[in-house]
């Protein structure tokens, strides 16, 4: 052990070097922001340094490395006071316990070697008496491993983490959204403890400030011991859907993980080392995280409520074009999945100046029209009124221009900036929520005029509306964009 190691168990000032792994995945990339507006100089080791790059605030430093490359590893820590260990492997294939067992080796003796003052490591929660998935018991080896080195490691071991973009909450999600009758094995009714994604963030914060001159080990979860099933009924009820569990006895975790795949194919292999770990109670058995540090941590409804507001704040304020761009030059995606919404976006280019083009988009709907298939809106408009909506009888108050909370036909004007972006939300009958967005934005000479639709359906009837609906969907939308490119062409300069 360094003398730096052994003088300084202090906390630690604001100011300090925190050096961050696992900045690019989900809690890595939840702290980020949160260490920077604590003012905390913040230096994150990226295999793909040009993801991390977008999130960053100034004064971020971030270098190109590998846990497994233990070079890049002593430059990433010179100079570092507190390190965050949020890497491992499980959605990696091969043997992910030998290269999480190589990396906790190698981040272990280079922070031995640069004199770091603490490592902050986020483990599992299972009990270490009885024989793990081997999941959870990597995860529980790599916090041993850290600690041989002398470096002193404040581990959090937590269950289950809720939040919107969570692993665990994206395939609960996936599963009560697309299935209202689900057969159940015994695994989801194995106690846990879930914590949300907020508490979780507050722990991990709150470990820099903790005097510490040796290993830690806190066991956190959130207010509720709960199970699998009882989180799906929380979910389905805050999300106002219909959900019935019939148990089966014979569904093994192999077998589980099989038919997540098929229901889930996004999180196939890492849903099984995942369903693997969930046939272990995760409970926290020992208290000290709540006399040691001043978290409460939130109930699953809570955390569930968070996770879905947090959904509607981050929808509220993306910009499709940057959303999308990561992808390339792509002018049309239908069907994507953003959370539990489906996404149809599509680009036009035209000569013509930002106001031209926005002109005829601030002027869509009422006398105007839609600018392709009118017909066909207006019989959606009869349709709503029958099933008791408003239809398209309430036009619009000026044919010309629009303000916030402007009635748009069954749309409502739910965000605008001149020239540049407007949101409407939909107010007819739906089995689900509906938004019509526009976006112009300046390239060069030519101005692209983006055009996205989002449906965040509720339930297995969501969906199939949406996909029995695509194809119609994808010729009004198409010949819309190409309708508001003509008049953006046709409009006086």
């Amino acid at each position: 052990m360094t003398d730096s190691q052994t003088t300084n168990p202090a906390a630690l000032p604001a100011g300090a070097r925190i050096l961050l792994t696992g900045a690019s995945g989900y809690v890595g990339g939840r702290l980020l922001p949160l260490l920077e507006q604590r003012g905390y100089r913040v230096r994150c080791l990226a295999r793909r340094p040009a993801v991390v790059l977008q999130k960053i605030g100034p004064g971020t430093e971030v270098l190109a490395g590998d846990v497994l490359d233990r070079a890049s590893l002593d430059a990433a820590l010179q100079g570092v006071q507190a390190a965050f260990y949020m890497v491992h492997s499980m959605g990696s294939s091969g043997s992910f316990e030998a290269a999480d067992r190589q990396a906790a080796l190698n981040f272990g003796a280079a922070a031995q070697a640069a004199g770091v003052q603490r490592i902050i490591y986020l483990g599992g929660l299972g009990d270490d008496t009885v024989r793990l998935s081997a999941h959870l018991r990597s995860r529980q080896e790599v916090g041993q491993i850290l600690r041989q080195f002398g470096v002193p490691v404040l581990e959090f071991r937590a269950s289950i983490v809720l939040g919107s973009g969570s692993l665990s909450f994206e395939m609960i999600r996936s599963l009560v959204e697309h299935l209202p009758v689900m057969i159940t094995p015994k695994w989801v009714k194995v106690p846990a403890q879930p914590i949300a994604i907020d508490d979780l963030l507050e722990y991990l914060l709150a470990a820099l400030s903790l005097p510490v001159s040796e290993y830690r080990v806190f066991e956190i979860g959130g207010a509720d011991q709960v199970s699998y099933a009882d989180i799906m009924r929380e979910y389905a009820r805050q999300r106002k859907l219909s959900l019935r569990m019939l148990p089966v006895p014979v569904l093994t975790p192999f077998l589980s993980a099989l038919w997540l795949g098929f229901i889930t194919p996004l999180y196939a292999r890492i849903g099984r080392k995942l369903i693997e770990s969930i046939v272990h109670p995760t409970v926290v058995r020992d208290p000290a995280a709540l006399k040691t540090f001043s978290v409460r941590p939130r109930g699953v409804a809570e955390a569930l409520r968070r996770a879905l507001a947090n959904e509607d704040r981050q929808f509220a304020a993306t910009r499709w074009s940057d959303a999308l761009s990561s992808a390339g030059d792509q002018r049309a995606w239908g069907g994507v999945q953003f959370g539990s919404r489906l996404v149809d976006s599509r680009t036009l280019r035209v000569s013509a100046p930002l106001a031209a083009a926005f002109a005829p988009i601030e002027s869509i709907g009422g006398e105007t029209g839609w600018y392709a298939w009118n017909w066909l809106w207006n019989l959606r408009g009869v349709l709503d009124l029958l099933v008791g909506g408003v239809g398209t009888r309430r036009g619009r108050p000026s044919p010309t221009t629009l303000h916030i909370g402007d009635a748009v036909d069954f749309w409502r004007v739910e965000a605008i900036e001149p020239n540049h972006h407007v949101r409407l939300a939909a107010e007819m009958k739906l089995p689900g929520r509906a938004w019509l967005e526009f976006e112009v934005t300046a390239d060069g000479r030519q101005t692209v005029i983006r055009q996205t639709a989002t449906f965040d359906p509720v339930g297995l009837a969501g969906r199939i509306y949406w996909y029995a609906l695509y194809p119609l969907h994808q010729l009004v939308f198409r010949d819309m964009l190409r309708g508001i490119a003509r008049a953006a062409l046709q409009a006086p300069r």
